[in-house]
């Protein structure tokens, strides 16, 4: 199980929007109709820089129709009171940890007594556990509809903007007590992702903003076409902004429990639980279906006043950055990815095939992980670079060959210069928080490269 970490935001309370005139739905539903032929077309799967910059553009033409400002925001922790209290009336059990703000993380979990390793944190009751099983009710009206079905973070990010507007939710106060803007990919400005260029983590930030675009688009479409609870409730508050909230939330809090028949996992929210922050170490936190409870135990020893920990999982600083909105110092777990292909055009590429076909892999393309370790190249990485430099004769000898695996024991030698000066230096000046993250995760990535290259000189 795993999550995010809390970063400065607001919340937002009892915000109505604007009703929006005839004239700008339509305007706003061609923008949604261009977004869906914009995020759709195969054509850009190798122009992916190109398209990001087109469906920008289509998507600052819809936050200015929508009039996308939040009013009535107050600071998060004018909601703690009320949360707290919420969870103790639903039997939650917190005894011991408070609510507090950190510095570089803004909110966490404290310790308000000593804990002990595997000492009890925190258990929280299924019922309080946001999930489509327990929340939105109104979702049965999409059950048919394709995202909803079979993509289970979408559905749960619906039943979140439910919630968030309906009247008299049960829910409230933990809504309340969630940021109303993160530092996810998707808040993120053009000259923000300029500074991916070169990184392999701008593809996956990329393909990503496209994916909730398409997502923004077909869902503005559905509500206004259609008549049921869900688009009856969401038609008019249905934005750009509260997608990307939405989705958001669910990318950096969601964890998998077992379904209520326990015949399948689902995602979830955990209140209380979802406002640690990140650490290393061992994961401590399970579900337990007989007392129907998240469970979360400490990882290490904690005294009064320490803010305390979990781990989210085994994740790259990529993934982290992407899908969680921050990067780590010293990830044991970090790694870069790697694209390598052999081009059609190639004149060896068929005895390439052939070899790498015999050698097990199912593409001319793979992408590797270069892991931060002292031996980052696995043998079948070492295997594709061997087999991609190769003269004929070399081909036609291995080919023939009844010692192919030894390919993945073979030298293999790579050409080229890591500089990550500029970047350190640069990292002691003063930036924003969204460019010193950005500047972090671009020297993780040449710290992998630098020691790839020295593991190889050796």
């Amino acid at each position: 199980m795993g999550r995010k970490k809390s970063h400065p935001s607001k919340c937002k309370q009892n915000t109505q929007p604007k009703k929006l005139s005839s004239t700008k739905k339509n305007e706003i539903l061609i923008q949604c109709d261009k977004l869906l032929r914009l995020c759709s077309d195969p054509e850009y799967s190798t122009q992916l820089w190109e398209n990001y910059l087109e469906i920008t553009a289509v998507l600052e033409k819809v936050k200015r129709l929508e009039d996308m400002k939040i009013s009535g925001t107050s600071k998060r922790s004018v909601a703690i009171e009320q949360f707290l209290k919420w969870l103790q009336e639903n039997g939650a059990n917190y005894e011991g940890t408070s609510i507090a703000e950190f510095p570089g993380y803004e909110l966490g979990l404290k310790a308000g007594k000593n804990f002990s390793v595997n000492d009890l944190l925190l258990q929280i009751p299924g019922k309080i556990i946001f999930s489509c099983e327990t929340a939105a009710p109104e979702l049965a009206a999409l059950q048919n509809d394709p995202l909803i079905q079979h993509m289970p973070q979408v559905a749960l990010a619906i039943a979140l903007l439910i919630e968030r507007h309906k009247d008299n939710s049960k829910w409230k106060p933990y809504l309340n007590i969630l940021p109303s803007n993160y530092c996810t990919v998707l808040y993120m400005t053009t000259n923000d992702m300029i500074e991916l260029k070169g990184s392999p983590t701008l593809e996956a930030a990329l393909k990503h903003c496209r994916n909730i675009a398409r997502q923004y688009s077909y869902f503005n479409q559905l509500f206004n076409n259609n008549s049921n609870p869900v688009s009856e409730l969401l038609r008019e508050i249905f934005t750009y902004e509260e997608y990307c909230w939405a989705v958001s939330t669910v990318m950096t809090r969601q964890n998998i429990i077992p379904s209520k028949n326990g015949t399948q996992m689902i995602h979830a929210l955990i209140p209380m639980w979802d406002m640690c922050n990140h650490e290393e170490g061992p994961i401590t936190t399970d579900f337990n279906v007989n007392s129907d409870t998240c469970d979360c135990y400490a990882k290490r020893d904690f005294k009064t006043g320490d803010q305390i920990f979990i781990n989210y999982g085994s994740r790259t600083n990529s993934d982290f950055f992407v899908h969680s909105g921050f990067v780590t110092e010293n990830n044991k777990d970090d790694g870069f990815k790697l694209r390598l292909g052999i081009s059609k055009s190639d004149p060896l590429c068929r005895e390439k095939t052939l070899l790498l076909e015999k050698l097990g892999f199912s593409s001319t393309t793979m992408t590797f992980l270069l892991q931060d370790s002292s031996e980052p190249i696995s043998e079948q990485m070492r295997a594709f670079l061997r087999i991609f430099s190769m003269r004929k004769s070399d081909l036609d000898h291995w080919i023939e060959s009844d010692k192919i695996l030894d390919l993945k024991h073979r030298d293999c030698s790579l050409d080229t210069v890591v500089e990550d000066n500029e970047d350190l230096n640069l990292l002691s000046t003063t930036m924003s928080p969204t460019k010193k993250m950005i500047l972090q995760l671009r020297i993780s990535e040449k710290k992998i490269l630098k020691r790839t290259l020295e593991f190889i000189d050796q």
